[in-house]
């Protein structure tokens, strides 16, 4: 009855919406919490973005669904309207519209921060609001674990729909390879429950294909047995010969570890006047404590400081998050190179750490400036894993080893952007183009080298770098589930 009524309502007020904001259209409902700018609500959503020019773009209102009805509410009625608008799990994209907006609503999905499980199938149901913190602190004592990233601060809803890279993707693919079923509320305001039976193409579309589909309510995820873990950082004073040492012990790990519940991140790290100037290795055991010798390489390089300890993986979550630098802008861009040979390493990981290192000199008198790069590693298992389990649009093969890079840049005036944007943008154009002139003259090889979603810059091409019948596949479902383009006109993100 309260569902007729509903529509009843919504047909009496739509039809003359098309002037009327959809605040004030889901205001009138008086059932969907609805905040504006000198609400308490409003100026602390506002401030749970990892960049400061995201929370500079002022939304006209916050909306906090509870319920994936009143998230279909909002949609038929934003539908009605010319504004744009944006869907926020955790604020990690730094890209401006990406999960912000100036000018309309924001639909900020932290009610929905569900996480039931199943004790007994490892199956659960979780929702958008949590972060990676959170959801595991909730699964801590259960015996299981959800695949996610590696900062507890990342929200679920973007990591997932991006594809997600955990310490666990040698085990279980991306994030998004452990997705059962997707509970989306279309752009026509339709729920839909997608699995891999009742709509492959949607679900496939669903798994890298980013914000372009509808907004998900609800994942149910294959969870995965888990204990006692071992993990934490190396940290390393940076030298020359350092750089040498760590460059070749990330390309060696890549391609020799057959340990797949081991993982590490290799990222150097500099700030203002080479105050700081470090490498901090991220050491992962999915186990009480790695083989002997397992991360040798790494551990011979004489660390200043080491936190590797057994804890729980609740406890590496929120421990994790010191590297959220507070009250910056940040840009985020990345790159995919296929491993060198130990023939070609030097010419290769130095070859592009010395291109990152000078661009980064160029940036050290910016104000509160912190410059990263991250060597990730990518081996052949994570995409036999991710293949094993479910179709993916990333669609990585496992016939070459590669290497995600992540680049990084925090500072503190709003007036930078631009400029910085321009020196992010140099700093993985190098990347891309040394790569490719490598790649001609068979210093490194022939590989398909798509980009990834969770890092990428707003001015990279992320579905240009997929492989041509995966960007086709996107657009068709695309343009199925949102002929009018509410999704891809109205909110920001890569478009198919």
């Amino acid at each position: 009855m309260l569902d007729l009524l509903l529509f009843f309502f919504l047909a009496l007020i739509l039809p003359h919406s098309a002037h009327a904001s959809t605040c004030s259209s889901v205001e009138a409902l008086g059932s969907i919490e609805v905040t504006y700018s000198l609400n308490l609500a409003y100026i602390q959503e506002q401030t749970q973005y990892w960049s400061t020019s995201c929370s500079a773009l002022r939304p006209s209102c916050i909306l906090f669904p509870k319920t994936v009805e009143e998230v279909s509410t909002i949609v038929k009625i934003l539908a009605n309207s010319s504004e744009p608008f944006a869907v926020k799990s955790g604020g990690h994209n730094p890209n401006n519209g990406w999960s912000s907006v100036a000018g309309g609503p924001l639909i900020a999905m932290e009610r929905f921060d569900q996480a039931n499980l199943d004790r007994s199938t490892g199956v659960v149901d979780v929702g958008p609001g949590n972060r990676l913190d959170g959801i595991s602190a909730k699964l801590q004592g259960t015996g299981w674990t959800f695949v996610g990233g590696r900062i507890g601060n990342t929200g679920v809803g973007g990591l997932v729909l991006g594809g997600g890279l955990s310490y666990m993707s040698t085990q279980y693919g991306w994030a998004a390879s452990s997705v059962l079923e997707y509970e989306i509320v279309f752009a026509n305001g339709t729920i839909g429950h997608i699995n891999g039976e009742n709509h492959p193409n949607i679900f496939r579309a669903l798994k890298g294909g980013g914000n372009n589909f509808g907004i998900v309510t609800n994942y149910k995820l294959q969870a995965h047995r888990q204990g006692n873990i071992w993990g934490g950082n190396l940290v390393y004073l940076r030298t020359p010969e350092k750089d040498k040492q760590l460059l070749q012990a990330v390309r060696d790990w890549t391609e020799y570890n057959e340990d797949e519940k081991a993982a590490v991140i290799v990222t150097a790290e500099r700030a203002n006047i080479n105050v700081v100037d470090s490498w901090i290795i991220f050491l992962f055991y999915d186990g009480p404590s790695p083989p002997p010798g397992l991360f040798k390489n790494f551990t011979d390089a004489n660390p200043l400081l080491d936190t590797t300890r057994t804890q729980t993986y609740a406890d590496l979550m929120a421990t994790s998050n010191w590297v959220v630098i507070k009250g910056s802008v940040v840009d985020i861009a990345t790159e995919t190179i296929p491993l060198p040979s130990a023939e070609n390493q030097v010419k290769v990981m130095e070859g592009l750490h010395n291109h990152w290192r000078n661009i980064s000199s160029t940036t050290l008198l910016v104000p509160g400036i912190v410059a990263s790069i991250a060597w990730q590693p990518f081996p052949k298992k994570i995409a036999q894993k991710a293949r094993e389990l479910s179709p993916d649009l990333i669609d990585a093969d496992a016939d070459v080893d590669r290497i995600i890079i992540e680049m990084n840049y925090a500072f503190i005036p709003q007036s930078e952007y631009e400029p910085m944007a321009n020196t992010m943008e140099a700093t993985y154009s190098g990347v891309r183009n040394r790569v490719t002139a490598w790649q001609a003259d068979g210093t490194l090889p022939q590989a398909y080298l798509p980009i990834f979603m969770n890092y990428g810059f707003y001015r990279q091409d992320y579905f240009g770098r997929l492989r041509p019948e995966s960007r086709a596949l996107a657009k068709r479902v695309s343009e199925q589930v949102d002929p009018a383009g509410l999704f891809k006109s109205r909110t920001g993100g890569w478009k198919p």
